[in-house]
């Protein structure tokens, strides 16, 4: 799977701009503000309808437009798919494939498969529980698009059912009688997206060993294993994947926390409280893994995503974004050797310099809103 042409009207930096491109290696080219990132945005926002920039849409329409489109030809073999995503702020966004109107804008999730590394990154290792629920969710939903509707539905549950816990904040002593629906509901579905997220995870799992110790050659040998633990907020057996199981074991956990629930107007359980642990050896990587081996780890869950989902189906489209300026010559090389065989990379950088030789290939300079071929 590859992109053989992009065309921006009224996103980020550009107003209209439309490139060609192949399959192998492209680098485009350019300093620091000058849009390079917002070319690999528009293509990663067309697989997962997110950025990995910005929580909302209104950043990625240029200044002073009220729509941005984002379109692009994919090619899959011996067929070409024609892409397109209207962004408006404050409004439904409306996708289309072929010139035929989605149902739903999530639809489009995955018809394009993209997986990108960039320096926010590194939010994987350092940051919040919630930074890793996302990459998991994402890789979820890209891997089985259906599961998209699954955690659309939990997250409009879980709203409804934090609205009303806020109104009987405190109200101990008083019935909700709806509560009880929301709790079904939201067991429910939360079993659907936890049991996805174990299942998921376990397929990760060797993926994710050789990588981290592709990319860790250096580290000793006791720092090269790694694993990614699922935590969920209820007590569940290591191996349990069993959906009906967990629902059960969700609907006793909300019943016991309801006074604390009711208490604090919000809700205590379920899977938008769940953590994955990271580990190298025998330690948390959050907190004990160095710079370089927090870097490493990052990398390494990106490129076990790529793997899973190539021995899915085609490979996907691997986006490299500003991180070579981030590493030495050595690492630069190692990284690119690693990469080098998928069917298109596209990488981001400041200087040429810092693009190996492996992955120049074709060549963009990207300056003063626009992008030249060279």
């Amino acid at each position: 799977m590859h992109v053989s042409r992009l065309t921006l009207h009224d996103f980020r930096s550009y107003g209209d701009v439309e490139i060609d491109l192949e399959a192998g290696a492209t680098a485009f080219i350019g300093s620091n503000g000058q849009g390079k990132t917002n070319l690999v945005e528009a293509i990663d926002y067309l697989s997962r309808l997110d950025s990995h920039r910005v929580s909302g849409d209104t950043p990625l329409v240029k200044a002073g437009a009220d729509q941005a489109i984002v379109r692009a030809e994919v090619v899959r073999g011996d067929r070409t798919a024609l892409l397109e995503l209207e962004i408006t702020p404050g409004r439904a966004n409306r996708a289309r494939v072929n010139r035929g109107a989605l149902p739903r804008t999530r639809d489009l999730v995955g018809v394009l498969r993209t997986v990108m590394f960039s320096p926010e990154d590194l939010a994987l290792v350092k940051g919040d529980p919630s930074d890793r629920r996302k990459f998991l969710d994402s890789l979820l939903v890209l891997r089985t698009p259906r599961l998209g509707g699954v955690k659309a539905d939990y997250d409009r549950v879980l709203k409804q059912r934090n609205t009303l816990l806020k109104s009987a904040r405190g109200r101990r002593n008083v019935e909700i009688a709806t509560l009880d629906i929301w709790d079904e509901n939201l067991a429910r579905t939360g079993a659907e997206l936890v049991t996805a997220r174990l299942v998921l995870l376990d397929a990760l799992a060797p993926f994710l060993t050789e990588a981290y110790q592709r990319v860790a050659t250096e580290s000793a040998p006791d720092r090269r294993l790694v694993t990614a633990v699922y935590k969920p907020s209820v007590e569940l057996e290591p191996d349990l994947r069993d959906q009906a199981v967990i629902e059960q074991a969700l609907m006793a956990e909300i019943l016991r926390r309801r006074p604390d629930e009711v208490d604090r107007g919000i809700s205590l359980v379920g899977p938008h409280r769940d953590e994955i642990v990271l580990t190298i050896g025998e330690l948390p990587a959050k907190g004990y893994a160095s710079h370089g081996e927090s870097w490493s780890y990052a990398l390494a869950l990106k490129l076990a995503s790529f793997e899973l989902l190539r021995a899915d189906d085609d490979d996907p489209v691997l986006i490299l974004d500003d991180v070579f300026a981030e590493l030495d010559q050595g690492r630069r090389e190692q990284l690119a050797g690693l990469v080098g065989d998928a069917e298109q990379v596209l990488v981001t950088a400041a200087v040429a310099e810092d693009v190996p030789e492996a992955l120049k290939g074709h060549r963009f300079r990207v300056a003063g809103g626009k992008v030249l071929r060279e």
